[in-house]
């Protein structure tokens, strides 16, 4: 008789132990529930952190190409500079040649640094980039913790390093404004006078009555709008040098960086003429680099030179100083299947997408 006593009080409490069991876990894991729920990190507002600006990317430098070279006639620094890829004052400081960088057939340059010697020039001259339209600030984020959280967990946020806790105050009741419109007197009203809409103008038509045996006129048509033609002189500063378009012509290929001849194309008929894209200095006029045909070179300051390809004819000398928009030679083939002009901008010494320094056409 005691054994199936004994057995119901054991199976009644492993009853009672299995309920107390869910019941423990059921509010462990709503309190894991509401402390995981319980803080949310944003960004502080204007913070920049939802739409980061990417800074400009600064053109790759061209791998130094070493060695040496034996000038030969109608060479010039810039020209040498030009066709190896480097920048013409490093060039000068590797072989000690000081402004105005003269140099004889017959000389060999060296076109790396002597050994134990970094390159001084590129080391002082930072690379120019425009600053972003909306930089990113360095302010934290913010933790903004609900009001119907428990403290608890307000508190494990605050302790957490690098971020501020902050309460939103309690949004004032809208009863108030409501009571305060309904306790308004009658004097304190102001009548505010409403003006009638004026009467819409009368505009005068004229109508075309047919008349019988008479053939009506038809309307005129309306010419299609012409494009909008280019500005003359269109330029666009970019750097400290004022760029404008050499050519009149449409554009047949697009910079890729890395080709053999990195620029861009323009078309146009043999003849036509070719513009200095910006003031400057001539510093190479010849046909001596080869794939360029008749190639005009041009300094505009310390970092950036142009260069025109495939000309036909070169109208303009060494040393001569050009301004922006001056026809400096006739578009040819040159070098060339077609005619047309082969148009670089080169920002110490690289190549860089003259798409990024002329004006939109």
């Amino acid at each position: 008789m005691k054994k199936p006593h004994r057995l119901g009080m054991l199976r009644r409490m492993d009853r009672y132990l299995q309920s107390l069991s869910v019941s423990v876990l059921a509010l462990l894991l709503a309190a894991c529930g509401t402390m995981r729920s319980s803080v949310v990190v944003e960004p502080a507002p204007g913070s920049g952190y939802n739409n980061p600006v990417a800074s400009p990317v600064a053109p790759a430098r061209t791998p130094i190409p070493g060695g040496t070279y034996v000038v030969v006639k109608s060479d010039t620094l810039y020209s040498i500079a030009f066709r190896k890829g480097v920048d013409f004052r490093d060039l000068a400081q590797w072989n000690g040649i000081a402004a105005p960088y003269t140099i004889r057939p017959g000389q060999r340059l060296t076109l790396s640094p002597p050994p134990g010697r970094t390159v001084a020039a590129q080391a002082t001259r930072a690379p120019h980039t425009n600053p972003p339209s909306n930089p990113p600030r360095t302010s934290s984020p913010t933790v903004v913790s609900a009001p119907s959280h428990p403290p608890a967990a307000a508190s494990t946020a605050a302790t957490a390093p690098g971020f501020e806790p902050v309460t939103a105050p309690p949004a004032a009741p809208a009863v108030a404004a409501t009571a305060a419109t309904a306790n308004a007197t009658p004097a304190t009203q102001v009548a505010v006078p409403i003006k009638k809409p004026a009467a819409p103008a009368v505009t005068a038509t004229t109508t075309i009555v047919p008349v019988a045996g008479v053939p009506t006129p038809a309307p005129a048509a309306m010419p299609p709008p012409a494009p909008t033609p280019v500005a003359a002189g269109a330029s666009r500063a970019v750097s400290g040098v004022n760029w404008r378009w050499p050519a009149d012509g449409s554009l047949l290929s697009r910079f890729q960086s890395g080709d053999a001849i990195p620029g861009i194309e323009i078309a146009g008929k043999s003849g036509d003429p070719v513009r200095a894209a910006a003031d400057g200095v001539v510093v190479y006029s010849g046909n001596g680099l080869v794939g360029y045909g008749e190639l005009v070179i041009i300094k505009h300051n310390e970092s950036f030179l142009s260069a025109y390809g495939h000309n036909r004819k070169r109208l303009v000398k060494e040393g001569q100083r050009v301004s922006a928009g001056q026809q400096i030679a006739e578009m040819g083939s040159t070098g060339a299947t077609r005619n047309e002009l082969e148009f670089q901008i080169r920002k110490d010494g690289n190549p860089v997408d003259p798409l990024g320094y002329l004006p939109s056409r």
